[in-house]
């Protein structure tokens, strides 16, 4: 045997080559043209290129062994170099090179462990540097000597990948198991076959995280293995998240996608700031005087829906002898109090929103403050009023905004102002009681639902698109845990409706053109496109309206004021609504603070600095508010069955499909022209089944039609 180092194998030679990700030992039988024969240790031939050989050749010997002693040699090289890696400190070593040189080649690196290494040593340091990834990286013939900073990084991806094993040996299973409960294939897990705590903490966190955003990166490799067994699902957290309990079924996902807080006690850590705020505004209304019940005008009143609890807007109007009308418009004014740049308020600019959905209400703002600067009946409130005078033809002849404490004189209802308006013959679903709140004002309803028509008048002269469509009742009831969906034709009021929306218009109208005449910064929302002046007008049938709006694109938050096409208004910027909406309390707030220091809140600059995060704020928030109720929608078709024939109203239509409108719920879906005879139009008036329902999904399928 020669320990002499070998330029180049010859027969008789040991080499060690990579097979599975581990060096092997092996003899050479024969050498020659850039490739060995060799001779494997369970006897096994094969021919390699040396290129493929780790670069530590030796030792040499006579090539003329049986194969027998080949075996032995082998083997015993084998073991003397296994034994000899188990001793070798490879973080030390590289503790003495690092710095020193950028490469190395296994002979210099073992230098450093030994005064003269043997070819057998030389190859157990190179075997543990191969193994050591973390230190060393192999770039045939010598190893890369990372640096300090490399090898924190790649210790750290080590122990992130040895951790996402381990998830993914424990988690795969539970994972499994909880997919099978969602299928409905065996019941709810035990509690003995839960993970431990430390990781159940993690899935559940990666579960969560992915309700909230499904493209996340966060633990993407991990939630990969967890899920690689599982079929593909757009929706696998929230089906895993409901068979776990974490969340119950039917959840609205749309809030966690929205980062809205549902849980009833989102406001509890900013309890200390809500109270201030309420010391804040019984201090002021204490030390300031001009509390009144109403205006010249008479008293104000509020309309809203019977079931409203945030009131952030009331009247009092009155016809003049000379046919002029004299308006006074109110809108609840947190703004005057409202702590900005608070934890409170970065909580609420989150929100962005109120939201009405079927399974309850969600108020932007906590319970405490809505009460508190809501326009309830008898109670002083802050308030933003506007002071105008029309003429009998509409036109605005004064406007004049100013701060005041009012008292709304009785908080109406909708249908109970319907009733009234419409006199004996009113078919309106409404209570005894709502007529009896509404009665004494009918007077101030008559002379302000005039008003409303002179308004909405200019406006289709000005191009504005109204559609009107009865909002449908759609209910969510637990029984026995388990969601009912309920939906009815809501009561109709709309000349109460048209009173309060047009007031609504008029007031966010005006307050942004008296704004922008002075350069008070506004967040305005536009709509500047063009369409046919014969798109203007009152529709109410659906095939008309989705003729038209289709060519409406949706409204945006710009602070440069633009028209609003849809609306028939040059500028428009939402204000009337500061208890219910961020964009209205931010604008509300520029308008009062122009009115008591003679220079707005934000200055343009600041104003655009907050811009993109609350249209991102406020759009997430749509979102729930559009999807959400329409998921109830089609659960109550699905749990009605695909037996029930269904009105519809036909929207459009093209050689393929049709588009169908179905009154009751006020939804389109989409039909085979092929399911639908030789004979469809828009407004053809049809019965449909449907079928195929998956709400979490938005798929509904026209089963059958047949004209009525």
């Amino acid at each position: 045997m020669s320990d002499s180092r070998v330029a180049f194998p010859s027969p008789g030679c040991l080499v060690e080559c990579m097979q599975g990700n581990k060096p092997v030992l092996h003899w050479v039988l024969e050498a020659g043209n850039g490739s060995v024969r060799i001779l494997a240790p369970g006897g096994k031939e094969g021919k390699l290129s040396v290129s493929r050989l780790l670069p530590w050749y030796g030792p040499v010997f006579s090539p003329d062994k049986s194969r027998e002693e080949i075996g032995k040699i082998l083997e015993a090289h084998a073991a003397r170099r296994e034994a000899t890696a188990s001793e070798v400190n490879i973080l030390e070593i590289w503790a003495f090179a690092q710095g020193e040189v950028a490469r190395a080649s296994a002979f210099w690196l073992a230098e450093l462990a030994w005064e003269h290494p043997d070819i057998d040593q030389v190859a157990a340091l190179g075997r543990v540097a191969l193994a050591c990834k973390t230190h060393y990286k192999f770039t045939p013939p010598d190893f890369e000597i990372y640096d300090a900073a490399t090898v924190e990084r790649k210790t750290a991806e080590q122990e992130a990948a040895r951790e996402r094993e381990t998830l993914a040996s424990v988690g795969s299973e539970f994972f499994r198991g909880l997919w099978a409960v969602y299928e409905r294939k065996r019941t709810p897990l035990a509690p003995e076959e839960f993970p431990e705590a430390e990781h159940l903490a993690v899935f559940e966190r990666m579960v969560r995280d992915r309700l909230a955003d499904p493209e996340t990166q966060n633990d993407a490799e991990t939630w990969k293995l967890l899920t690689k067994s599982l079929p593909e699902d757009p929706h696998t957290a929230l089906h895993l998240a409901v068979a776990w309990g974490l969340v119950r079924e039917h959840h609205n996902f749309w809030m966690d996608r929205a980062g809205y807080d549902a849980a009833d006690d989102w406001a509890a850590p900013f309890a200390g700031e809500t109270a201030a705020l309420a010391a804040g505004v019984a201090a002021a209304r204490s030390a300031e005087t001009g509390t009144a019940a109403g205006t010249d005008c008479g008293p104000f009143i509020s309309i809203d829906p019977a079931t409203t609890a945030d009131v952030d807007d009331a009247f009092s109007v009155r016809k003049n002898e000379d046919g002029t009308f004299s308006l006074s418009l109110a809108f609840a004014c947190p703004a005057r109090f409202w702590p900005f740049g608070g934890a409170l308020d970065k909580a609420v600019s989150r929100r962005a929103s109120s939201l009405y959905l079927p399974e309850g209400d969600y108020h932007m703002m906590p319970r405490e403050a809505v009460l508190l600067f809501s326009l309830l009946e008898r109670e002083p409130r802050p308030a933003t009023v506007l002071d105008v005078r029309l003429s009998a033809e509409g036109e605005m002849l004064a406007f004049t905004p100013r701060f005041a404490w009012i008292t709304v004189a009785a908080n109406l209802s909708l249908p109970g102002c319907q009733a009234v308006m419409d006199g004996p013959a009113s078919t309106v679903e409404v209570t005894a009681r709502q007529i009896t709140a509404a009665a004494p004002h009918a007077a101030m309803l008559r002379d302000g639902f005039e008003l409303a028509l002179l308004l909405q008048g200019r406006r289709v002269e000005c191009g504005a698109v109204i559609t009107e469509r009865p909002d449908p009742d759609v209910s969510v009831d637990y029984e026995e845990g388990n969601a009912v969906v309920s939906v009815r034709h809501a009561p109709a009021a709309p000349s109460a409706q048209t009173l309060v929306g047009e007031f609504m218009i008029l007031a966010n109208n005006a307050l942004a053109a008296w704004a922008h005449e002075r350069s008070i910064p506004l967040i305005f929302r536009t709509q500047d496109v063009t369409l046919p002046k014969e798109y203007a007008g009152v529709w109410t049938e659906p095939e008309d309206i989705s003729r038209i709006v289709k060519h409406l694109p949706p409204s945006n938050l710009e602070l440069d004021p633009r028209q609003h096409t849809g609306l028939g208004v040059s500028i428009y910027a939402p204000l009337t609504s500061s208890i219910r909406r961020y964009t209205d309390l931010v604008n509300a707030a520029q308008i009062l603070s122009f009115l008591r220091t003679g220079g707005p809140r934000l200055d343009k600059p600041a104003l655009a600095a907050l811009l993109p995060s609350l249209a991102a704020f406020s759009e997430a928030a749509a979102r729930v508010q559009r999807f959400r109720p329409r998921y109830w929608k089609l659960l109550f078709y699905k749990q009605m069955g695909d037996k029930m024939w269904w009105d519809a109203v036909v929207v459009e239509e093209n050689d393929a499909f049709a588009l169908l409108w179905l009154p009751l719920t006020q939804i389109a879906v989409r039909a085979r022209r092929k399911t639908m005879g030789e004979k469809v139009y828009p407004g053809q008036k049809l019965k449909v089944r449907l079928g195929k329902i998956d709400p979490l999904r938005n798929e509904i399928r026209v089963m059958a039609a047949a004209e009525q």
